[in-house]
C-alpha cells in the first residue's frame, strides 16, 4: 500500500461555476459549511496534506488552514489547470484530485485507488462509479476529476496543456491508467453525485 504521508490531496475549486450562475461554487453551503470544506475534511483523513485549486477569493479558501494555489493556465482552462497546478507544488511522490462540488466521495477512495494502481504498476489510477443516465438507469461511468497520479508526470502533462490540450480523457490516455470501479455492495450509490446548479445542491443536500 502507497503510504498516506506520500499523497498530496489536491481539492478543485477553480471552475468559472457557471451552470451555477457564475458563483463560487466550493464556496456554496452544503449542511452548514462550505462545500470545500466539506471536501477537504473527507480528504484530509486519506492523505498527508491538502491543497486547494481555486482562482477567485482566494481568502476565503486560505481560511481553512490548507495552502491555495490558483491555475498556472490563464483563462479558467478547466480540470487540466487544476492537476498541472498541483503538480507543479506537489512535494510527494503522488497527487490525488478531487472536485469541490462532490461532497459525499468514497472515505476509502485513496486506498483503492493507490491498491489499483500499485497492482496494476499504472501510472494514474482513475474511479468510476454509478451515475444516471438520461434513461435513469444506472451505469458506472468513468470520473476523471478523480484521480491518483505519479508526480513525474508533471512533464508530460506540461507538454499536453502547452499543445492546447485540455480534454482529461485525452491526456490520461497517454498512459496506463487503471480505472476503479466504486460500484461494489456497500458502496454510496451518490458518492459521486455532484452539485452543478443551486437545485442539484440542494436536492444532494436532502438525499
Amino acid at each position: 500500500m502507497i503510504p498516506a504521508q506520500d499523497i498530496t490531496g489536491l481539492i478543485l475549486a477553480g471552475g468559472r461555476g457557471s451552470r451555477m450562475g457564475g458563483v463560487d461554487k466550493g464556496l456554496q453551503n452544503f449542511n452548514g459549511m462550505p462545500l470545500a470544506l466539506h471536501t477537504l475534511m473527507r480528504l484530509q483523513l486519506q492523505v498527508g496534506s491538502v491543497m486547494i485549486n481555486a482562482n477567485r477569493n482566494l481568502s476565503a479558501y486560505e481560511s481553512f488552514g490548507v495552502e491555495v494555489w490558483p491555475d498556472v493556465l490563464a483563462d479558467y482552462a478547466g480540470p487540466l489547470a487544476g492537476f498541472l497546478t498541483g503538480l507543479e507544488r506537489c512535494e510527494t511522490p503522488y497527487l490525488v484530485t478531487v472536485p469541490c462540488d462532490t461532497p459525499r466521495f468514497p472515505l476509502d477512495l485513496v486506498a483503492r485507488l493507490g491498491a489499483a494502481l500499485e497492482r496494476e504498476g499504472a501510472e494514474i489510477a482513475m474511479a468510476a462509479g454509478p451515475e444516471r443516465d438520461e434513461q435513469g438507469q444506472l451505469k458506472v461511468r468513468t470520473q476523471p476529476v478523480f484521480c491518483l497520479l505519479k508526480v513525474d508526470l508533471l512533464e508530460s502533462l506540461t507538454r499536453f496543456t502547452q499543445g492546447g490540450g485540455r480534454k482529461i480523457d485525452g491526456w490520461t490516455a497517454q498512459h496506463s491508467t487503471v480505472v476503479v470501479p466504486f460500484d461494489q455492495a456497500g458502496d454510496d450509490p451518490l458518492a459521486f453525485a455532484n452539485a452543478n446548479t443551486l437545485a442539484e445542491l440542494k436536492q444532494l443536500e436532502n438525499s
